[in-house]
C-alpha cells in the first residue's frame, strides 16, 4: 500500500523535462501546486500524462501534459467525486478487471513522481513508521487518471470537470518486502514514455510487462526509520531516527 508519499520541489525539474520536449514551456501546465512531505489521499499532486488528439483514434498525434490531480481516482460513472471506496491505490494485478479502473488502464496512464513514501511496519504492538526512497533522483510511480464530471454542475461550467488518480502496487519484493508485503509500481526513467503513451493498450499483458520492468527499481529501494507518528510537513519528517 501507498497512503503517504513526499514531494520536494526537485519534482519541477522531471516536469519541466516532459512538458519541453514537445515544445511547451512551463508555464503551459498549471504551475498551482507546492511540494509537500505529508501529501494524503484526496491532496492534488502533479501528474504526467499524454492524451491524444482524437481520443477515437489511437493512431493520432499525441500531446504531453502535467496537471493537477485528486490522489483518490473517481470513475466516470461514480455519483460522487469521493467514494467510500479506498480508490488511491490500485492492485497491479486486478487493474484491468476491476470496473473502477479496467477503462483508465486502457489508455489513461500516468506518472507521479516522489521523493519517496511511507511504511509503517508492525513490530510487537507498535507500528514502526519508515521512509522508503531511491538510492537517488526521483521514483516514478505508475499511475491512472479519470476525469469525472459533477453532475450538479452546467456543462460549460469551468468547475465541473475534476481529474483524479490512483498509484498502482505490487507485490513487494527486496529489502523493503520486510517492511510491508505490497509497494507501489515503480516505473524505471526509460520506461516513462512507455507507460503514457495512450496509443498502447494498457492489457493485462502490457500491465505485467511494466510491473516486470519497475523491478530492479523496486529491489534498490532504500528505507530508514524516522520520527513517530507521522504528522507535520516538513523535510525533518523524512529524516532517520
Amino acid at each position: 500500500m501507498c497512503g503517504r508519499f513526499a514531494m520536494d520541489d526537485t519534482v519541477n525539474e522531471l516536469i519541466t523535462e516532459f512538458v519541453e520536449s514537445t515544445g511547451l514551456s512551463p508555464e503551459d501546465w498549471r504551475a498551482d501546486w507546492k511540494p509537500s512531505y505529508n501529501i494524503r489521499p484526496t491532496d492534488p499532486v502533479p501528474i504526467l500524462l499524454e492524451t491524444l488528439t482524437d481520443r477515437r483514434d489511437p493512431t493520432s498525434e499525441t500531446v504531453r501534459r502535467a496537471e493537477l490531480a485528486q490522489w483518490w481516482l473517481t470513475p466516470s460513472f461514480s455519483k460522487e467525486l469521493r467514494s467510500r471506496n479506498p480508490l488511491f491505490n490500485a492492485r497491479s494485478e486486478t487493474v484491468t478487471e476491476k470496473a473502477s479502473f479496467r477503462e483508465p488502464v486502457k489508455r489513461q496512464r500516468a506518472i507521479i513522481p516522489a521523493i519517496g513514501y511511507y511504511e509503517t511496519h508492525t513490530e510487537g504492538s507498535t507500528k514502526v513508521p519508515y521512509f522508503i526512497h531511491p538510492p537517488e533522483g526521483l521514483l516514478l510511480f505508475a499511475g491512472l487518471y479519470s476525469w469525472w464530471a459533477d453532475p450538479t454542475l452546467a456543462p460549460d461550467n469551468p468547475l465541473r470537470w475534476h481529474l483524479t488518480t490512483t498509484i498502482l502496487t505490487r507485490e513487494a519484493v527486496g529489502d523493503v518486502a520486510w517492511i510491508h508485503d505490497r509497494t507501489p509500481v515503480t516505473i524505471p526513467r526509460d520506461q516513462l514514455e512507455t507507460w503514457v503513451d495512450p496509443a498502447t493498450l494498457g492489457d493485462r499483458a502490457f500491465v505485467e510487462a511494466m510491473v516486470d520492468a519497475a523491478t530492479p527499481v523496486a529491489e534498490s529501494l532504500q528505507f530508514h526509520r524516522i520520527a513517530s507518528p507521522i504528522r507535520g510537513d516538513s523535510v525533518e519528517m523524512i529524516q532517520p531516527v
